[in-house]
């Protein structure tokens, strides 16, 4: 039986998946996926496949989906699916390093500033002032910590051009983005779509870069749906 794996992005735990793992588990083995211990998206990737047995569908967020596609491309006989919310294929920009490393030293020297000075920009702009959600996010950055935020931040400058090798992926592809994601904007997911042969784009209103967070539900639902067009539903 195929096995969802669902991995969270940058400084994210179970939290992030947990509405869709507990839609799924009644139906199909559902695997959350440790990537607070490697310095590399091809590291994370690899230990993956060696802890999950047979074949498996991996549902990725933001950093998340960059090591699904890396799964992917390592060992395309075994991926028979893939969910990316959030994410991006490009390789390290220019100026990222200096932008990233700030924000390494602000976790460093007070994960609580850290947390307050980035969520914000994770978030659909009418969310920031809900208390409750920041709150929830918060405590998850938190939890995760600050070094393994400094070992996800390497992983990221030194990350695969997932757009280098797009075009080989050949399994089944669902693009989740958010319409007031500044992060991984829609035309990201566009530009994936337009490299990989078989995908399908949802776009979630009302959401930002944690839209599995933010619009749970709708989230939720999409992943579902394509579950059970492409696959025969959750016990795929």
């Amino acid at each position: 039986m195929t096995t969802l794996l669902l991995i969270p992005g940058l400084v994210s735990d179970t939290m992030v998946w947990s509405p869709l793992a507990q839609a799924a588990t009644q139906h199909m083995p559902v695997k959350n996926a440790d990537v607070t211990r490697d310095r590399s998206i091809t590291d994370m990737a690899r230990r993956l496949l060696a802890e999950v047995k047979g074949d498996l569908i991996a549902v990725g967020h933001s950093m998340g989906g960059r090591i699904a596609m890396e799964m992917a491309h390592l060992a395309p006989e075994r991926v028979r699916g893939l969910v990316l919310a959030n994410t991006g294929h490009h390789p390290k920009r220019d100026g990222e390093d200096d932008k990233r490393r700030q924000m390494v030293e602000l976790a460093n020297s007070d994960i609580d500033e850290f947390a307050m000075q980035w969520l914000p920009m994770m978030l659909d702009p009418s969310r920031v002032d809900d208390l409750a959600l920041v709150s929830k996010l918060k405590e998850m950055v938190k939890r995760v910590g600050a070094q393994v935020h400094q070992r996800q931040i390497h992983a990221l400058l030194t990350r695969p051009d997932a757009g280098a090798y797009m075009a080989e992926i050949e399994c089944p592809v669902l693009l989740v983005a958010a319409r007031q994601d500044a992060w991984s904007p829609i035309a990201q997911h566009q530009e994936i779509a337009g490299a990989v042969a078989d995908t399908e784009l949802v776009i979630i209103e009302h959401a930002g870069h944690f839209a599995p967070v933010e619009r749970p539900e709708d989230v939720t639902a999409a992943i579902e749906d394509w579950l059970d067009r492409r696959f025969g539903g959750l016990n795929a």
